[in-house]
């Protein structure tokens, strides 16, 4: 899901040692689909080992977990379950887009144009269902639990953290906010750096804590009407939000009228459900209770097995991240 209101949002900056010991619930497929995208060949082609099975989730997966490990922190990777019914539009309108870049990609490559075949290369990215078991599969063999959602990823990372059994939520949306997530780390990258859009260039990026209260309070708003705001502005269940309505329009909007029966009755709601479907499908969106939060020592035999005897990972280069991680009492005390 996504919503552009993070220009309104309170945040500031924090460092990684802030994190140190705390439990962050990972929105885990927005970091696969960041790998599948930006870890790629010079000429935008995924990497693959010489089976020609892609490898970018596991060298981004695997790079940015034990960089987590190595600072301390203790993640909890959440993975997606069935998706929303609301949100098929957008899945739909995703598809076709990536489509369109792969027509774009191949046309790029039939010209050997290695430039704008890594930008469509970029906006081709799909997580089949083998991906996302080896990328469960590699979490758990080095030692940290695996959330299974039953639909929302972010949305279970939200309700985990509501309930005290993580810190916040790791993500780059705001969605987390209007999933009732107290808290979302910004920015939870593996440098502190990302390729500027559009070019080569890496800049580095702040690591910033977004806390759901003092984004309220400064604001003045409700939780429902940081909900209705995002409505306005467009959410995966409504893709584009009203026409003519940006963030500040939507802030003024809901802080005039605070019924919501008026405020969408007095704008241009052209979607096929109402507004109170979307508004059901945030705020009651599925959840579990049906996970463990036990952390275990690495397995460095079954890391290897999986990304050098499989994938063809150099066995020493992966040892050797290896090698700083301490071994850690598997307990669930020990976790959180």
């Amino acid at each position: 899901m996504g919503t552009k209101i993070y220009d309104l949002v309170e945040r500031h900056e924090i460092a990684m040692a802030d994190l140190a010991g705390k439990v962050i619930a990972i929105d885990t497929f927005l970091f696969l689909y960041q790998f599948l995208a930006t870890i790629r060949q010079p000429d935008g082609r995924l990497l693959t080992d010489t089976k020609g099975n892609v490898t970018s989730h596991l060298v981004g997966l695997f790079a940015r977990s034990a960089h987590f490990l190595a600072h301390q922190l203790k993640p909890v990777f959440v993975f997606d379950g069935e998706p929303p019914v609301l949100k098929k539009a957008v899945r739909d309108q995703r598809r076709l887009q990536k489509v369109k870049a792969q027509e774009k990609f191949e046309e790029a490559q039939t010209l050997g144009d290695e430039e704008a075949m890594k930008k469509y290369g970029a906006r081709t990215s799909t997580l089949s269902q083998e991906m996302i078991a080896e990328a469960q599969e590699l979490v758990m063999a080095l030692g940290m639990p695996v959330v299974l959602a039953p639909s929302e990823g972010e949305a279970q990372a939200a309700y985990m953290v509501r309930k005290g059994d993580a810190y916040a939520v790791g993500s780059n949306d705001a969605d987390a906010l209007l999933f009732g997530a107290t808290r979302i780390i910004k920015n939870l990258g593996a440098t502190g750096k990302k390729k500027k859009p559009g070019t080569l260039v890496r800049e580095t990026v702040p690591l910033e804590l977004i806390e759901l209260d003092k984004t309220l309070s400064a604001l003045k708003l409700t939780h429902d009407q940081l909900i209705y705001l995002a409505m306005l502005v467009g959410t995966d269940y409504n893709p584009g939000g009203i026409k003519g309505i940006g963030p500040k329009k939507a802030l003024d909007l809901v802080r005039k009228q605070t019924d919501p029966i008026v405020l969408f009755g007095n704008v241009a709601w052209d979607f096929p459900h109402s507004w109170k479907d979307v508004y059901h499908a945030i705020k009651h969106v599925a959840v579990t209770d049906n996970y463990s939060l036990v952390r275990r020592q690495v397995d460095q035999k079954r890391v290897i097995a999986l990304l050098c005897d499989r994938h063809d990972f150099a066995q020493e280069r992966v040892e050797k991240t290896l090698a700083p991680l301490k071994p850690t009492q598997a307990t669930l005390g020990g976790f959180i």
